[in-house]
């Protein structure tokens, strides 16, 4: 699975934005839909299947691209596509249905069905994981996680991958995404209805709702009309890369269509699955807005509960309106943010919005003096900072880990990113003052990033030019062979510096040292360490070749010298 961000911050994707300044004339809804879905496949951003729908008149659905790039199969409506994690508001109903049944309740502690698990579990509820307030860490952020997810496995050992790691956070005290919950939950469904959650899903939802194009995916049995996953490389679209299907489980291993989702949506929310009390359980946010798999929050004016998916070679969203029994569907083969922001753009115009390709914005010209005082670093919360600059009469804007985009003014106070869906406004202000603050309108949401000082803002544009400089010249990071060497050789016995990590990476090390001390111990002792690059975001490429095997690595260095960032797969 593709680990999912808690930040909606995702300044990649299609290049289209929202215009609510004016309708869309209803006799031309589906066309404007076509035209907008057509402009993420002209930019090589989007393969798939779309549908909107209001109860259950069909208003739009069609395929785009290929299902298949090396026989040239269109996607079309009926194409299967692996839905990622919005499998887990099946997880979810499936819960609430053996509660249903008297089978357990959500208030349960999950220890009363796990009696042998560590007592820092003791306080947990089948509530908490619904709800990703468990704290259980997320096993696909694992270091290793690149290194075992083409490997077939267990419910049971998956679990095992996460059950004895200390946890995030006390139950109920944070929100925390994490895939682990949900095959946690999966496995509770098994344990409980004496079923594989394949079964369940099978019997109690699928065949029940007449979704017979839908199923938990597998990479063996041949499922007819599935499509082929697809990711962007640098010269173009690849084939995705392995995930075999018993990792994702119940975070994420089913697979369905347009037509299909749209049936369950009418299901779910028509009272033909679960109860009303159940349902309203179910679509109740706890924190962040996140329900029983599903989020809960408001766009435009409109109540949303929807929910993202992303696996390998397949991104993918659903969404429900349930002021106007609105459903759209957005299930992609092509890996990218397009699904999401294709989704939002679809709502916008069944609601009688507007939205705006990029071939229609109007870019001014400004006084390099006004668009100075936008520049300036401004924290965004969970999603990091935003660095503005100003070179000439051109600003860019570059969100931490990612590199810096051009900025285009349509106004004194609004700008657009041409490279992607995104638009960044500032604050009015007198003559000669700095914005306080930015919003980022992306996605249908707005993101606030209020000006932190002008220290601060040196700290950091000095090091992203540091990194733009690297990623240019592609030379490495002073100290970063040096590092990765020596985190290499004290992982294999077992006793990494954690004060020369960053406390992410720390804290992910602690989690999976006895796994990443295995792997390493396996591949014997270094013969050859080869610098290969330095990626965008500035990680440091190494090819380490082992006695028994070669690894691609990859080291971040902070301006401590401390390592902020290291992942590894086998070659």
């Amino acid at each position: 699975m593709i680990p999912r961000l808690a930040s909606t911050i995702l300044l990649a994707g299609a290049c289209l934005a929202q215009n609510t300044s004016s309708q869309t004339p209803p006799q031309n809804i589906d066309s404007r839909m076509d035209q907008m879905v057509q402009s993420y496949v002209a930019n090589k951003q989007f393969m798939g299947s779309v549908l909107v729908a209001r109860g259950d008149r069909v208003l739009f659905s069609k395929g785009y691209g290929s299902a298949n790039l090396e026989w040239g199969l269109p996607d079309t409506p009926a194409t299967k596509f692996r839905l990622g994690s919005v499998t887990k508001q099946f997880t979810a109903a499936s819960i609430l249905l053996l509660e249903e049944r008297g089978k357990l309740k959500v208030e349960d502690p999950v220890k009363k069905y796990l009696p042998d698990a560590p007592p820092a579990w003791d306080k947990m509820t089948i509530f908490h994981v619904l709800t990703h307030t468990a704290g259980i860490p997320n096993f696909t952020s694992f270091p290793d996680y690149p290194s075992t997810m083409a490997l077939p496995t267990t419910t049971e050992k998956l679990v095992a991958r996460f059950r004895d790691k200390p946890l995030d956070f006390e139950p109920g005290e944070k929100w925390n995404y994490s895939n682990s919950g949900y095959v946690l939950l999966g496995y509770l469904i098994e344990k409980i209805s004496g079923e594989s959650y394949e079964t369940f899903v099978q019997k109690n939802i699928f065949t029940l709702l007449g979704m017979k194009d839908s199923g938990y995916d597998s990479n063996s049995t041949v499922i007819a009309r599935r499509a082929a996953g697809y990711t962007s490389g640098p010269n173009g679209i690849v084939n995705a890369g392995f995930v075999h299907m018993s990792i994702p489980h119940a975070a994420g291993a089913l697979y369905s269509t347009t037509e299909d989702l749209l049936k369950w949506e009418q299901g779910l929310f028509g009272g033909k699955v679960i109860s009303a009390a159940s349902l309203k359980k179910m679509t109740t946010p706890f924190k962040n807005d996140y329900a029983f798999g599903l989020q809960v929050h408001t766009v435009g004016g409109h109540k949303v509960i929807d929910h993202a998916g992303g696996i390998e070679g397949f991104n993918t969203m659903l969404a429900y309106y349930p002021d106007d029994k609105l459903t759209v569907v957005a299930l992609a083969n092509l890996n990218g943010a397009a699904p999401n922001e294709i989704a939002a753009q679809l709502a916008v115009l069944a609601h009688g919005g507007a939205v705006t390709l990029q071939t229609e914005r109007k870019e001014l010209t400004l006084d390099p003096t006004l668009l100075a005082r936008y520049v300036g670093a401004y924290r965004m919360g969970a999603g990091g900072d935003m660095l503005v600059t100003l070179d000439g009469n051109q600003l860019s804007g570059q969100l931490t880990g990612q590199g810096a985009l051009p900025i285009f003014p349509e106004s004194e106070t609004m700008f657009f990113l041409k490279a992607v869906n995104a638009q960044i406004e500032f604050p009015a202000t007198a003559a000669g003052a700095k914005a306080s603050q930015l919003t980022l309108h992306q996605g249908g949401r707005d993101m606030v990033g209020t000006r932190l000082d002008d220290a601060e803002f040196k700290k950091l544009a000095d090091a992203a030019a540091s990194v733009a400089k690297r990623f240019k010249d592609q030379t490495q990071a002073p100290g970063s062979e040096a590092a990765l060497r020596r985190n290499i050789e004290e992982v294999r016995i077992g006793q990494p510096k954690y004060e020369l990590m960053s406390a992410g990476l720390a804290n992910a090390t602690r989690q999976q040292l006895p796994q990443l001390t295995a792997n390493i111990t396996k591949l014997g002792a270094i013969l050859k360490l080869t610098f290969k690059g330095v990626g965008p975001a500035g990680a440091d490429i190494y090819e380490v070749k082992f006695e028994n095997g070669s690894a691609e690595w990859r080291i971040s260095l902070d301006s401590d010298g401390k390592i902020a960032g290291l992942n590894f797969r086998p070659l």
